[in-house]
């Protein structure tokens, strides 16, 4: 037990340049071990994108497939989260543009210092989100509203809330200043109210 324990917390502690080039070394439970590492985060990114979950599970798969014949050319000095992500995002974009069609489901709520969910985090100077739309049908609405948002600013909030990335990764991921990733993010927040108020007001005539 000490044992299996103890081989646990090695592999956590392995960064991901040493997995990856284990497994350019041959190692198949190097890259195995990646694949757990990101797997989740990305698929959470990849179905809240295109909200069909067959759809999420073969970008997923053609992600890591990308990522292991990429492995030799990649910087193995930094983590791969970013460039993961933004594979993702880039695949996500390609299917949006072949169907013509954007699908959003409603964003997690995440345990964070700064933001607990969307809701939470756009501003209060106004009637809240709560107060422009019944309970039963909020999450319907939201999705209505993320749809509305610009490409840039959707690719902020999720990756933020589906992807849980800092605003530095998701700096990394869309080739942009953390600074103007803080900057999307917070002109999302007053967008999404503002659809959520005209919503609110076709309902009501």
């Amino acid at each position: 037990m000490q044992i299996q324990e103890t081989t646990k917390i090695q592999t956590i502690d392995i960064s991901d340049g040493v997995l990856a080039q284990q497994t350019l070394a041959g190692d198949p439970y190097a890259f195995e071990d990646l694949v757990k590492r990101y797997s989740t985060p990305l698929f959470n990114f990849i179905y809240r994108f295109l909200g069909d979950y067959d759809q999420a599970c073969d970008i997923l798969q053609h992600v890591f497939i990308q990522l292991h014949g990429s492995l030799n050319t990649l910087r193995t000095d930094k983590p791969l989260k970013a460039w993961l992500f933004q594979v993702a995002r880039n695949r996500c974009l390609d299917e949006l543009r072949r169907k013509r069609v954007i699908h959003f489901s409603e964003l997690e709520s995440v345990n964070d210092d700064e933001e607990l969910s969307p809701l939470a985090a756009i501003p209060d100077n106004g009637p809240l989100p709560e107060e422009l739309a019944e309970q039963s049908d909020l999450q319907y609405r939201l999705q209505d509203a993320i749809q509305t948002l610009p490409i840039k600013f959707r690719s902020v909030v999720l990756l933020r809330y589906a992807g849980q990335l800092s605003f530095s990764e998701i700096g990394q991921t869309l080739n942009m200043p953390e600074a103007t990733a803080k900057t999307y993010f917070q002109r999302a927040k007053p967008l999404l109210r503002t659809a959520l108020m005209n919503q609110d007001q076709l309902v009501a005539h």
